[in-house]
């Protein structure tokens, strides 16, 4: 279920329309607090939106320019769009499905440059301001794809329980993406079952029942929720970070990340937190207790409590 507009300030208001060669796109946004302040952008990740990071945004739009968006195909974001006309002939199903986010970042790149024009630091000569970023799960290679790939300059980055480095994948991926057109044949009842089971393993602690209805409504919405969801599945088994894996060590040497990770992620586990700090260069890698794939769910607290004291750290 979308969030009451004229009421909750978390609710996407704003439209962000982008085009290449071959797709469309039309990304739901939002900003909260001063945009006098410095800017600090979340990434969500699959199959999430950004409702995940509402408690935070709206703890943190009180000394930050916060922005939330949602990723084509995600929460109010429609599905990329193939331009009718324009040949579209992908060579594999890393093309086809995006499973290496090239488009999805793209997309992010420029939604970030739109935004990156509005700001400013007056107080030194009308100097560009960098956003401190911090990204979720699929979120967080977007986050480097853009970085590296896309001159989208970061002040700081902070990366929770990431896709960025192999291995990884979920045997349900690999099923799904076999026999795509068993799970679309599923009655709605035995889908929304399997959706309920696959959001519960993300979590190390019991979700509260609002909480689970607001994470699978996106998926629910008749046939397109579905098979959404079952696409996004599809495209998760056949991920790839090869065209940037190699470069981590740069974004370390440019700018200050910190790596953040639950130990008890049954989708990644901890060891890649360590990996992944070693292979970004990390100023810190936190492991936090109790805590699964799903963070800001398990340990609200404690997350909130490391971004607070990392963005402190970095300067605003």
């Amino acid at each position: 279920m979308s969030p009451d507009t004229s009421t909750d300030p978390t609710a996407l208001t704003q439209t962000f329309h982008y085009s290449n060669s071959t797709h469309t796109y039309s990304i739901k946004w939002v900003s909260l607090g001063s945009p006098d302040s410095p800017p600090l952008i979340f990434i969500h990740g699959t199959p999430w939106s950004s409702r995940v990071w509402t408690s935070l945004a709206l703890a943190l739009s009180r000394q930050y320019h916060v922005y939330l968006f949602d990723n084509p195909g995600f929460g109010d974001s429609p599905l990329e769009r193939t331009i009718t006309g324009q040949a579209f002939n992908p060579v594999d199903k890393v093309t086809e499905l995006d499973a290496d986010l090239a488009r999805q970042s793209e997309v992010f790149a420029a939604l970030y440059k739109s935004w990156e024009a509005d700001w400013s630091d007056d107080d030194d000569g009308g100097k560009k301001r960098a956003a401190h970023v911090i990204a979720h799960d699929h979120g967080g290679l977007m986050s480097l794809r853009a970085y590296l790939l896309h001159a989208c300059h970061y002040a700081s980055l902070c990366l929770l329980d990431v896709v960025a480095i192999g291995p990884f994948g979920q045997p349900l991926f690999k099923s799904v993406a076999q026999h795509p057109e068993y799970f679309k044949q599923l009655p709605d009842l035995a889908f929304e079952g399997i959706l309920e089971s696959y959001i519960r393993n993300a979590a190390f602690t019991t979700l509260a029942n609002d909480t689970m209805e607001m994470l699978k409504a996106p998926w629910l919405r008749g046939e397109v929720g579905k098979e959404g969801f079952i696409r996004q599945l599809c495209q998760a088994n056949w991920r790839s970070t090869e065209a940037v894996e190699g470069r981590y060590g740069e974004v370390g040497r440019q700018i200050p990340v910190k790596v953040v990770w639950g130990t008890e992620d049954r989708w990644i586990p901890v060891e890649t937190a360590r990996r992944l700090g070693d292979a970004l260069g990390a100023r810190e890698v936190v492991e936090i207790e109790g805590a699964g794939h799903l963070v800001m769910y398990d340990q609200p607290a404690q997350l909130g409590v490391e971004i607070a004291r990392w963005l402190g750290a970095v300067g605003r």
